[in-house]
């Protein structure tokens, strides 16, 4: 199994990060099986390119503006998921647009990955995600486990001891 799980967004701009923020906190919660990566694209376009490349399935995790109400919780799939011409529903949408079209014309990429979000409010200066959209990322985790499980990869929660263990370590290799 050769899977990328791709948060992208900007920390700077609060609920623009809630993709990579979805990402950390998986990594901190599941274990995964060998072959499942899990990335912080930031805001990143043709960079990802090698990242994504050759790939069985790939996990596209952001902000997503669906037209909901900030916190909705929406998963896109295939031709839900709008052209490079069509309808802009992530900041991020250009890049990973013209990401996945290279992957498509090398024969790459599988067709259109699905695409899990949360609606975010107006972008602003601010690092911290509202309460609203950390509401939601249980639900877009949910969906998120729900898609891995549907490949056949699917993810185990840490127990307390692991988590504690990771933390630790996580102290250890950066400290304050």
């Amino acid at each position: 199994m050769n899977t990328l799980i791709l948060g992208v967004g900007n920390l700077l701009l609060s609920d623009e990060a809630v993709g990579v923020r979805i990402v950390e906190a998986l990594g901190r919660e599941y274990r995964f099986a060998p072959g499942i990566e899990l990335l912080d694209g930031g805001t990143a376009g043709m960079e990802l390119l090698e990242a994504m490349a050759s790939r069985d399935h790939i996990i596209l995790v952001d902000a997503v503006r669906s037209g909901n109400p900030p916190g909705t919780v929406v998963t896109l799939k295939d031709e839900e998921i709008p052209t490079l011409f069509g309808r802009k529903i992530s900041p991020h949408q250009l890049g990973l647009a013209d990401v996945l079209s290279a992957l498509h014309m090398t024969g790459e990429s599988q067709k259109r990955p699905p695409w899990t979000g949360v609606d975010p409010n107006p972008p602003g200066p601010r690092t911290a995600l509202p309460p609203v959209v950390v509401a939601a990322m249980g639900e877009a985790t949910e969906r998120i486990l729900t898609l891995l499980v549907a490949v056949g990869a699917p993810a185990t929660p840490l127990s307390e001891q692991e988590k504690a263990e990771q933390a630790w370590e996580g102290l250890w290799r950066n400290p304050i």
